[in-house]
């Protein structure tokens, strides 16, 4: 998989904002929880207080704060007030000096709220220092020395660090709430303003999450899109590239399923890869850092849960990695059964063989649903593991805070931040492993598509390309050429020599299995020589650019293959800019204007996939023309004149010798009356020559050829 990431470079832009906007989203999801969390312990519990520093305080209860306070305190605290009347107003302040000062306000407001409405407090006070019940306490403190007041302080400083910091909280917001009633503030307005304020900051949040979101999966999407479409470009382009060799390697089922369903895999994963494996580590190391800053003592219930998931997840893939390799191999065999019983329908039908390849087909397709619904179980399995321990760790977190709720160490909207924390960072591994579930088989299909493009083909341009001199046209030699096929043990031609000059006719004829169409096939490097030279023009074409070579070449191969278009795009396939006049020629020459014009359409008649819908024999026709069309140095048959009727072959073969006399034409036979008049005639037999001439002179010094024409013709046109 990794070795395909080269293929993203065209996409780094977008790569680079989506991640960007994953932090944006990540900001914001980890954002919610804290605001839930306002709103739960400020806005509904301390009313809209968010702290024990007031916006204004009475000038009394003022005073009364600083009999609590050291010198210094004191100073900090009038520094950061201003009197108006019979009040005192805070003055415009930092955030870190507004919680400095909650920090000192909060401990004498404490004792302050204790003294004024804790009567036991108060007459246990008076008791001990002799004063009587109906004496004024603060005034009693104002007026003791300040050694004095300074201890009673530290003991009070002594006492209240023993206090949960969210009673401590609580009871000075409670203190600051009795000043604002005091002095006339509406404090339900206050509490409401504060929750649509911080529900609207909430709804911001989302939205911008919700936007981010929807931003990253429109850019994943197309980064996908693009990566896919080029990975299909370069196999396309690797595969075309290929030699005979290589398609024997790699089934044609194989290499389909290669260039639409593994690259489709990929580019699942891709769309999915920046959307749940780049954000999930986002989101979960956010989520711990808030977890952390909120209530460390109940890290330990995130600690568990994640150990809990990656046990189950490296089960699972201990268990689903195998079957997941297996998958893309059983989808490449039920493609290939698939493809052999629809191209071999009539075969099949002929042979009455339909029960036989119902169940071949049967077993492929079983093979593969098993494969397939043992991963899904696997996977299903998955989910409802990951929800248990979702819900474990909930009733754990719920069953922790609320003690510590109890103990006043913890708020319970800070509980609930920590429960929404802990699910956010458990959802993140969750994606990871939802993620885990596309992973092996996209790595599957991303080493299938490797393997493609790390084959280095057998046949390739040489680093400078020779290019033939112009005063030499249409010769084609072998020069002791060898070949044998990769892997095989023996030659298939062993020492074949002979020259096809400019404007000769060459035919090939010899055995079933002698090795003709091989021959042939050199010549446009299908296959490359394993021994010897061909040169073409007068150069070795392994030293040509196989685009030469094949721009001076028509080839007609032994099975007429044509496109879906029309016949005039078949016939103009390898020159497409060729006039009607031309392509009209072509057709003549190769007999198929007749059938052609016979069509309504003409030569704008539809071509269906593969020419099914016309006859072997207009199929090999049209072929030749496609050839002929071309206006080649060298004309290749490879038995091309099978399928076509007596009549038909004599009228293709004359029109052919008038229309292309100074065209080199090669032709491999079966029948001798297809070769009768060739300039030469080469007889192959087991891969060696065993003959080279005209038709008269290898009846007389050719046993091969003489059995060959004895099982064709008759006595009366042997001795003509």
């Amino acid at each position: 998989m990794l070795k395909l990431v080269k293929y993203m470079k065209k996409s780094a832009g977008y790569i680079l904002l989506i991640i960007l906007l994953l932090f944006l989203q990540a900001f914001c999801d980890l954002s919610l929880p804290s605001y839930t969390s306002d709103i739960i312990n400020v806005g509904i519990q301390q009313k809209g207080i968010e702290d024990g520093v007031p916006e204004q305080i009475s000038a009394q209860s003022f005073e009364r704060l600083l009999l609590f306070l050291d010198e210094g305190q004191q100073e900090q605290v009038k520094a950061d007030y201003r009197e108006a009347g019979d009040a005192w107003y805070l003055q415009e302040i930092s955030k870190e000096e507004r919680q400095e000062l909650n920090d000192i306000l909060g401990k004498a407001e404490v004792a302050l709220v204790t003294l004024t409405q804790s009567e036991e407090t108060t007459a246990a006070i008076k008791a001990q220092m002799n004063l009587p019940e109906d004496a004024d306490l603060f005034e009693t403190i104002a007026a003791l020395p300040s050694q004095v007041r300074e201890q009673m302080l530290a003991g009070v400083s002594g006492q209240m660090e023993q206090m949960p910091d969210s009673i401590i909280t609580q009871m000075a917001v409670s203190f600051v709430q009795s000043e604002y009633d005091t002095l006339g503030e509406d404090t339900d307005a206050m509490q409401m303003r504060y929750l649509l304020f911080t529900g609207l900051k909430m709804l911001a949040l989302a939205f911008l999450g919700m936007v981010a979101a929807i931003s990253v999966t429109f850019l994943s999407a197309r980064v996908a899109a693009v990566t896919g479409h080029d990975l299909r470009a370069v196999v396309y382009r690797k595969v075309i590239g290929f030699s005979n060799a290589e398609f024997n390697r790699f089934s044609t089922a194989s290499l389909i399923t290669r260039s639409t369903n593994d690259i489709q895999q990929v580019q699942l994963l891709m769309a999915m890869f920046f959307r749940i494996a780049c954000y999930a580590p986002i989101l979960g190391i956010g989520g711990v850092l808030k977890v952390l800053r909120t209530d460390v003592s109940m890290s330990w219930i995130i600690g568990l849960a994640v150990v809990l998931i990656m046990l189950v997840v490296l089960v699972l893939f201990k268990v689903a990695m195998p079957r997941f390799k297996t998958l893309q191999v059983l989808i490449d065999r039920l493609n290939l059964v698939t493809r052999e019983i629809l191209t071999g329908i009539p075969v099949i039908r002929a042979f009455s063989r339909e029960k036989y390849e119902e169940e071949r087909f049967e077993e492929a397709n079983r093979n593969l649903m098993k494969t397939n619904l043992f991963v899904n179980r696997c996977m299903t399995f998955m989910m409802p593991v990951m929800m248990l321990v979702m819900n474990g760790v909930s009733v754990l977190i719920v069953y922790n805070g609320a003690h510590a709720i109890d103990g006043g160490s913890m708020q319970v909207g800070d509980m609930m931040a920590f429960i929404q924390y802990a699910m956010q960072i458990i959802m993140s591994f969750l994606m990871l492993t939802m993620l885990s579930i596309m992973l092996p088989r996209a790595s599957v299909s991303g080493k299938r598509i490797s393997e493609i493009l790390e084959t280095q083909e057998t046949i390739h341009d040489p680093e400078r390309a020779r290019v033939p001199n112009v005063s030499i046209k249409g010769r084609v030699e072998f020069d002791h050429v060898s070949f044998a096929y990769p892997d095989a043990e023996e030659e298939v031609l062993t020492d074949i020599s002979f020259t096809a000059e400019k404007g000769e006719t060459v035919a090939i004829i010899g055995s079933t299995g002698s090795g003709k169409s091989t021959l042939v096939n050199l010549i446009p490097r299908f296959y490359d020589v394993t021994g010897g030279e061909i040169r073409l023009d007068g150069v070795d074409i392994r030293k040509m650019s196989q685009k030469d070579v094949r721009s001076r070449l028509g080839y007609v191969p032994q099975k007429g293959v044509l496109f879906s278009g029309t016949i005039d795009s078949n016939i103009r396939y390898g020159r497409p800019d060729a006039s009607e006049a031309e392509v009209e020629r072509a057709a003549q020459i190769a007999q198929a204007e007749e059938f052609i014009k016979e069509k309504p359409d003409g030569y704008a008649s539809a071509i269906a996939q593969g020419g099914t819908n016309v006859s072997g024999g207009q199929k090999q026709r049209l072929s030749i023309a496609r050839a002929i069309e071309k206006n080649p140095e060298i004309l290749i048959f490879d038995d091309s004149f099978s399928a076509l009727d007596y009549k038909t072959d004599v009228a293709v073969r004359r029109a052919l010798r008038e229309a292309t006399a100074e065209t080199t034409t090669i032709i491999v036979a079966q029948r001798i009356s297809t070769i009768l008049h060739a300039d030469k005639i080469i007889v192959l037999d087991e891969g060696h020559m065993a003959g080279m001439g005209t038709h008269r002179e290898l009846l007389e010094n050719c046993e091969v050829y003489r059995q060959i024409a004895e099982s064709q013709l008759s006595k009366e046109e042997l001795a003509g």
